[in-house]
Formats: C-alpha cells, sequence, structure tokens
C-alpha cells in the first residue's frame, strides 16, 4: 500500500514515514500542496495523509482539487480540532479527519480501516455482494460494487470511498430504512473515533453529487433509505 505523506515539518513527516514503514506501508512525503496534486494526477497513490497546514496551499483545497479527478482516500492531519473543522473536511471529501496528537496505534488503525473499505475483494469468499445494475425504478441510478463506480443517467459520479460505501449500502436493499447505528457499523466500522455527525456530513455530500436530495431520504429518529426523485 502506497501513502503520500504530505506534510511540510520535516520531523513530523519523518516520523510519519518511519511509522509506515513499520507497519509495512510504502511511504512517499512531499512538503507542498501543489506537489502533492501533481503526484495524485499523475502517480496516484493508495492513501493520502494531508497535513492542513501546508506553505502553499491550505489543505482544504488540496483535498478539494484531488476530489476533481481522483477518489484516492484522503485522511486529513491537523490540529485543528472544532467540531466545524472537522464537518467541513469531511464534507470536501476527506475519508477520515485525525486530530493532534495522536497515538500510532490509532492512526494505523484508521488508515488500515479505509483501506478495508476500499479495497477490491477477491476470491469467491470474499468478493461483495452486487448490487444489481438497476436500484431504483427509472434505472437512473447504477451502482458497480467490484469496480466501485456509480452511473446516474449514464454518467459517472466521482464519490469519496466512504461516500460511495454509505450509498451501496442502502442500495442493498432499496427503500429500506438503514438504522443509523446500522450504517456507522457497517461503514465506519469498530474503529471509528468520530462523531457520528460524520454521517451526516457524508449524506449531504453524495446528495449533492447526485444532485437531487432525494436519492436518500432521512427518516426522523431512525435513519436513512435510498429513494427516487419523482
Amino acid at each position: 500500500m502506497r501513502i503520500l505523506i504530505v506534510e511540510d515539518d520535516e520531523a513530523l513527516a519523518a516520523t510519519l514515514g518511519e511509522l509506515m514503514t513499520q507497519a509495512g506501508f510504502e511511504p512517499e512525503r512531499v512538503a507542498t500542496g501543489a506537489t502533492a496534486l501533481e503526484r495524485c494526477e499523475w502517480a496516484p497513490p493508495d492513501l493520502v495523509l494531508l497535513d492542513l497546514n501546508l506553505p502553499d496551499l491550505d489543505g482544504h483545497e488540496v483535498c478539494r482539487r484531488i476530489r476533481e479527478h481522483s477518489s484516492v482516500p484522503v485522511i486529513m492531519l491537523t490540529a485543528r480540532d472544532a467540531e466545524l473543522d472537522r464537518v467541513l473536511g469531511l464534507e470536501e471529501g476527506a475519508d477520515d479527519y485525525v486530530v493532534t496528537p495522536f497515538s500510532n496505534r490509532e492512526l494505523l488503525a484508521r488508515i488500515r480501516a479505509v483501506e478495508r473499505r476500499t479495497r477490491v475483494a477477491v476470491g469467491p469468499d470474499a468478493a461483495p455482494r452486487e448490487v444489481g445494475a438497476q436500484v431504483d425504478p427509472s434505472g437512473r441510478l447504477r451502482i458497480d460494487r467490484r469496480a466501485r463506480r456509480v452511473l446516474l443517467d449514464e454518467v459517472e459520479v466521482q464519490l469519496t470511498a466512504k461516500e460511495f460505501d454509505v450509498l451501496a449500502y442502502l442500495a442493498e436493499d432499496p427503500g429500506a430504512v438503514r438504522e443509523r447505528h446500522e450504517i456507522m457499523e457497517r461503514v465506519w466500522d469498530t474503529h471509528w473515533y468520530g462523531p457520528t455527525k460524520t454521517l451526516d456530513a457524508h449524506v449531504a455530500a453524495v446528495r449533492r453529487k447526485l444532485g437531487d436530495a432525494a436519492w436518500i431520504e432521512a427518516v426522523r429518529g431512525v435513519g436513512f433509505r435510498l429513494g427516487t426523485p419523482g
């Protein structure tokens, strides 16, 4: 697993690189947002650890621009621990948000959780259940679990790893209500340490990218279900 570390602090970058190597990953470090964008476009890594305080571009801007052409998982690293900052990062396409200082164990757990969610399973036992090509009566929305692609009216929709997992889980049983805790357990699993409001942020992002909030309907006090715009 190739991990791009976007960090201008030499000491922290070296520490992260050593941790990634010890964990069996292949780290590469860049110090600017511009270089990170170039790497993600021409030599995409398997995951990005993105510091928000960079010398040239704000990390939020880097994440937004990565999402314009890539669904590579992004984990933001920052000292900003306000809830608004966390929600903003997730809405901009980050797959996770880790506040410093953090323990090595926590960071590795989050990386591995993202890796599990984005890995394309192989073999008859590991392969995820295929979601039908037609998931709504109109046939407008198609989800390919193996290729991790979403097509709306035959146009591909770029979703982050967790955005895809939320939508795909709801699409397994269109119209059925999934409780919030069910979605969190399925998509974020036992390694999620953050607020449950991250689910709302991801649902909002999927709605925005699909162009209609009716694709994911909220059931007050319960959870969400996959709907079909009228």
